[in-house]
């Protein structure tokens, strides 16, 4: 018999009162209404930990949901991700009370520039010692656009021609600018960086232009691990490219499956190895000691999911007004702005109609990715077979009632999965990237493109006065 596949959990949140079940915040036993605390932040990655988990994925949306009925309102009432903090500011104090956990930052390069964002990540990298990750944005809200002056978002398939130009330039500065030992520290001839190793980077590109030196010096992955989760067309060849970590989702298995097929596929094309992208789908899972109870459960939660709010929410996502439809109607495919691949798994991917009711709704109905409730057993079971069918890596475990629900997997779910041989009993050492790729090193894959910016080694050509 084959050893199982080691299956991989991130936890899914996001700096917001509500993240993606709107109006959890309300639960008498829902701590996220502290979200913008550092305590907050800090028992949630202790916990992550404990259970051996990835990392945390923190979400980031830029902007206000304003699709439903054309206005903030119930974005504003419900708490639909506003407030919405920085979450880049949130890592450090995760990182001090932990040691192994990763951090997965979202951050919408559109409003970025490769300048100012690789030496924020190159930052974070060294106060990590290697656990960042990059989820790569391309943002498809208007209303952040027009907050930073701008009259809209580019259109679909642009912002990927532009995040392609922005690839190139960060990876100029993380991979080419400065050598590996291109900062000496030594005191005694009072050199801390030989000059000579330092390189400027000149990238004149269709959307951003550099022209300096990466103002951070080698940090231990240099670029951190990259992740995405586009999965339109667009999205899955740009991911297939790049990514080293894709979250997708589909509330189907044939869904699911087909779209991990695709990117396994295009990532072949591209001269990559199909397995160098680690998948993870998102999850929502309710657990408890018994079936019943978590049943009981899923109905305490349930009553707690604002409809109205996930509407909202649903409208900003995929750029469809659902004020104007019907529970009753279902969803008809209509080309966006926004997220498409989520607008195709509920119309043209779906083998059946998904009404707009269906989606309001704590439910796997309403779910937009494998919905899991049982115990222990029973979400083993489901987690397992998801995998089995679909070839995800792991899942996102997206964030309901806090921290109850990541505290009740990691206490329930973890020890079972242990118990049948899919789940690690102890954290690898190393890095973000040598962790989730066992062997590879703190670098980027050779056939990744990102590498072939690598400068090789020059002689060392620098003395000072100190020294002669």
């Amino acid at each position: 018999m084959t050893r199982p596949r080691e299956l991989r959990f991130n936890a899914f949140n996001m700096t917001a009162p509500s993240h993606n079940w709107a109006g959890l915040w309300s639960h008498p036993r829902d701590a996220s209404i502290d979200y913008n605390t550092l305590e907050y932040w800090a028992d949630y990655a202790r916990t992550a930990e404990r259970g051996l988990l990835d990392g945390i994925f923190l979400a980031d949306v830029f902007g206000v949901y304003d699709v439903y009925r054309g206005n903030t309102d119930a974005a504003a009432l419900h708490a639909v991700q506003l407030p919405n903090a920085d979450p880049t500011l949130l890592v450090s104090a995760m990182a001090l009370v932990t040691h192994h956990l990763g951090f997965g930052i979202t951050s919408n390069l559109t409003f970025e520039h490769p300048y100012q964002l690789a030496r924020k990540f190159s930052t974070l990298d060294h106060l990590t010692k290697g656990r960042i990750g990059w989820n790569i944005v391309t943002g498809y809200l208007d209303s952040g656009a027009r907050g930073m002056g701008l009259p809209a978002n580019r259109a679909h398939d642009d912002r990927y021609d532009a995040a392609e130009d922005f690839l190139t330039a960060a990876y100029k500065l993380w991979e080419g600018s400065w050598e590996d030992d291109a900062v000496r520290r030594d005191r005694g001839s009072r050199i801390f960086t030989d000059p000579a190793k330092l390189h400027r980077v000149v990238h004149n590109g269709p959307y951003f232009k550099v022209d300096g030196i990466h103002l951070a010096e080698p940090s231990p992955q240099r670029t951190p691990l990259l992740y995405q989760a586009g999965t339109s067309k667009r999205g899955r060849a740009f991911a297939a490219q790049h990514s080293e970590a894709i979250f997708l989702n589909g509330q189907t298995k044939p869904i699911l499956a087909r779209a991990v097929r695709e990117i396994r596929e295009a990532a072949k094309a591209y001269g990559r190895d199909p397995y160098d992208i680690r998948l993870f789908a998102g999850a929502t899972v309710i657990v408890a000691p018994t079936r019943a109870e978590a049943n009981d459960l899923l109905e305490d939660y349930a009553r707690h999911v604002d409809q109205t709010g996930q509407l909202a929410l649903l409208s900003g996502w995929t750029g469809i007004d659902f004020s104007t439809y019907r529970p009753d109607q279902p969803i008809e495919y209509v080309e966006s702005n926004a997220i498409q691949s989520m607008v195709e798994n509920f119309t043209v991917r779906s083998d059946r109609p998904v009404n707009v009711g269906d989606l309001a709704r704590l439910s796997r109905a309403g779910a937009r990715s494998p919905f899991v409730v049982g115990s222990p057993q029973d979400v083993a079971d489901e987690l397992i077979a998801w995998a089995d069918e679909t070839d995800v890596d792991g899942f996102n475990l997206f964030r309901l009632v806090a921290p109850e629900s990541l505290n009740a997997f990691v206490d329930l779910v973890v020890p079972e999965l242990q118990s049948r041989g899919v789940y690690k009993t102890a954290y690898r050492d190393g890095t973000l990237r040598e962790k989730l790729f066992p062997g590879r090193g703190p670098r980027l894959h050779s056939t990744h493109p990102g590498a072939s910016f690598r400068r090789a080694p020059s002689a060392d050509a620098f003395q000072s006065d100190a020294a002669e």
